[in-house]
């Protein structure tokens, strides 16, 4: 549901304040085209927003829809693969699908459009995150404008999603909840989470669906050149919160550069060293250093692999990261640290040209950050591996579940045995 925030307030029959449903995937098996949390926003006049599975069951998620608006009921339904009946409405990748139906403002505790539309200006830059009861027993949601925050023992709402009611084992069951949700929230995943009721009358377990995102993690190019403003429109597309930074200002003020989120003309290792101590990085910020120049690269990478960050690479010739490292260990920087390196940055694309490299370099990032979460372990060809394509990480609370997953390639060394160029930028 969150991803289609950015897109509500453009959305026609959202103006009007036209009755609408919403139908999100809840359950996952096989090769599936999106993971567990996709959401579709159909209107009462059958207008579209979002996708489930790329055109393979919307029709007939569309009709279950209208007539979720006509009943005023939610309902789930099961879409999977039927080699018997080939016009059935069924993925053809042989996966399944389980999709909860719920119209909008259809009762006491439910989700209204209003309230999405409200939230819709927070996501993505300020976080936002929706619980959201997708069991037979309940509905409703509970609209989360700080995840980071969230506690759920002292929200009221919360309680009243889960129906504890003020009955005996009402204590119980939050702290059940809070065990569960405060990780997803806090970790700006999406996850659904089965809890024990609290008493006899409701024997079934309490089914709530999860989605939360942070604040769009940093990525910081050093190096105002031709492979920075290639990085940052691909950075951007990525959806992270893109910093610029180099000591000459004649290069760090080109209008090629105003996309990003900000621009700073500063030595590198003092701007970085500010940033860290203001609190501006964190475990998921990712540092690229694109100077290939020993007097900014080495003071730089020394204060970068002494921070906890997601990831830290450096672009130059096998020759100038030999060197860099021998720099480095006579800084002080240990063979620990060292290891975090990724150098030369990017994945083994055959990259060239600045753009060709920026696509490097964003691949090695969705591959370490899939690798982080326990999926991607190399980097080839869908063609030359069997399995599933899609990967999405298993959560912990649900093994039915698939966390919001990246699909990822790892590194395969392809120049390995092969004579190393003499000097080359890319090698």
């Amino acid at each position: 549901m969150l991803d289609l925030l950015p897109h509500l307030g453009t959305w026609r029959p959202a103006a009007p304040g036209q009755r609408c449903a919403v139908a999100t995937v809840v359950g996952a098996a096989g090769s599936v085209p999106r993971p567990v949390g996709t959401s579709m926003l159909v209107s009462e006049t059958g207008e579209v927003l979002g996708s489930l599975s790329g055109g393979c069951v919307e029709g007939a998620v569309v009709e279950a829809a209208l007539e979720a608006l006509r009943d005023g009921r939610s309902r789930r339904e099961f879409f999977g693969y039927s080699p018997e009946d080939a016009f059935a409405a069924g993925l053809t990748c042989g996966g399944g699908l389980e999709i909860h139906v719920e119209p909008l403002g259809a009762g006491p505790g439910r989700l209204w459009l209003d309230s999405l539309a409200g939230l819709a200006g927070r996501h993505p830059a300020g976080g936002a995150a929706l619980i959201r009861r997708v069991d037979a027993g309940g509905g409703g949601a509970v609209v989360v404008p700080d995840p980071a925050a969230f506690q759920v023992l002292e929200s009221a709402e919360l309680a009243a999603l889960l129906g504890t009611g003020g009955s005996a084992g009402a204590g119980r069951v939050l702290l059940a909840a809070a065990a569960q949700l405060e990780p997803l929230l806090r970790g700006g995943r999406t996850g659904l989470v089965r809890i024990a009721p609290a008493g006899d009358c409701q024997p079934e377990p309490v089914s709530l669906l999860v989605e939360s995102r942070l604040p769009a993690a940093r990525l910081l190019i050093f190096g105002a050149n031709d492979f920075g403003a290639a990085l940052l429109p691909a950075a951007k597309l990525l959806g992270f919160h893109v910093t610029v930074c180099d000591a000459r200002p004649a290069f760090a003020q080109q209008d090629r550069f105003s996309a990003a989120d900000e621009v700073a003309t500063a030595w590198p290792h003092r701007y970085l060293a500010d940033q860290a101590r203001g609190g501006r990085t964190d475990a998921r910020t990712v540092i690229c250093v694109l100077t290939h120049d020993p007097k900014f690269d080495v003071p730089l990478l020394q204060a970068a692999l002494g921070l906890d960050v997601a990831y830290v690479g450096a672009m130059g010739s096998r020759r100038s990261h030999r060197a860099r490292i021998d720099a480095l260990r006579q800084a002080g920087v240990a063979d620990g640290d060292l290891a975090r390196l990724h150098s030369p940055i990017g994945l083994d694309l055959g990259a060239v040209t600045p753009e060709e490299v920026a696509v490097s370099i964003t691949a090695e990032l969705v591959a370490s950050r899939s690798k982080a979460a326990g999926l991607a372990q190399g980097s080839v060809s869908l063609k030359d591996v069997s399995g599933p394509i899609h990967h999405y990480a298993p959560s912990h609370h649900d093994s039915s579940h698939h966390d919001s997953g990246h699909h990822a390639s790892s590194h395969h060394d392809s120049s390995a045995g092969m004579p190393e160029p003499q000097e080359a930028q890319w090698t």
